[in-house]
């Protein structure tokens, strides 16, 4: 399993990703999920992975080594469209060639791609891309998507994070996010690929390989799981009642409430022990 995530923000884009990999508690690996295109001054894409890491890497090796029949790659496409195009034509082209072989052996066709970055003075876009070839984009509603064991790391996310969310500020966001995923999920796993960027820079500037010695990532664990609990402790216990002074919020409301309580008519009804009928409630068993 594998934890990416991909924030589309007005300054720019947030990509982060883990590296482990694992087919079993005793054969896990690192195999970073992150790839660069990058062609200083005209070009900047991202992909990362998850799924199974033989379809991942055959993808891979598709779209970054092979032009089409009209020699288009990541390297000269004129938009972004047509990049992530070329992305989904790789996936159909690996099922066409090993779909059948894995279904013979019971396997099933999975990846996912997260997929942005900017060509030219185009717009910054951020696509994910399914094991079918086809794909989505973020929009201003739904501005970062994930893929892998998304669930522990979305709740942050869905608090935070929006577009005029500042690039360094949204980073830290996806951090935190990856450390809940971390706690949680053993599959996920160290060191971790980040990289911020900004909107109109075409090239690689704030990336960062973060293993368990990084001190800025040590010191998000730390201080995010003690203000965690801080916060935690400062909210109220629930209380039953309204109290005397009209403080406090209680849990139960201005009309009584009850829980929804089975009917009492096994109390009455005569049960079979031992091929007997048995006396119940008072009832004689009859012979």
């Amino acid at each position: 399993m594998t934890y990416c995530v991909a924030i589309k923000l007005d300054s720019g884009i947030v990509f982060l990703s883990d590296s482990r990999t694992n087919a079993g508690v005793d054969q896990i690996s690192t195999f970073r999920k992150m790839t660069v295109v990058e062609k200083p001054g005209e070009r900047l894409l991202v992909v990362m992975s998850a799924g199974n890491l033989a379809i991942t890497q055959a993808v891979k090796q598709f779209l970054l080594e092979r032009e089409t029949e009209t020699g288009h790659s990541l390297w000269n496409v004129a938009t972004m469209l047509d990049a992530v195009q070329l992305l989904g034509e790789a996936v159909r082209s690996v099922h066409t060639r090993d779909g059948p072989a894995l279904q013979e052996f019971g396997i099933e066709f999975n990846c996912s791609f997260l997929f942005g970055g900017q060509i030219g003075a185009q717009p910054c876009r951020v696509f994910m891309v399914y094991s079918a070839g086809n794909y989505i984009e973020t929009t201003a509603e739904n501005p970062y998507f994930q893929i892998g064991e998304s669930k522990y790391g979305k709740p942050i996310l869905d608090r935070v994070v929006t577009p005029a969310t500042p690039l360094d500020e949204a980073a830290k966001c996806a951090l935190i996010s990856m450390d809940s995923t971390l706690r949680s999920n053993l599959s996920v796993g160290l060191p971790l690929d980040l990289l911020c960027y900004e909107t109109g820079s075409l090239r690689v500037t704030r990336f960062a390989l973060i293993d368990e010695s990084n001190q800025y990532f040590q010191m998000i664990r730390s201080t995010w799981g003690k203000r965690l609990r801080q916060v935690f402790g400062e909210i109220a216990d629930p209380t039953w009642e309204p109290a005397d002074d009209g403080i406090g919020f209680p849990l139960q409301g201005a009309a009584a409430s009850r829980p929804n309580l089975a009917p009492p008519t096994l109390d009455k009804a005569p049960r079979v022990s031992g091929g007997t009928l048995q006396t119940v409630a008072g009832h004689p068993a009859r012979g």
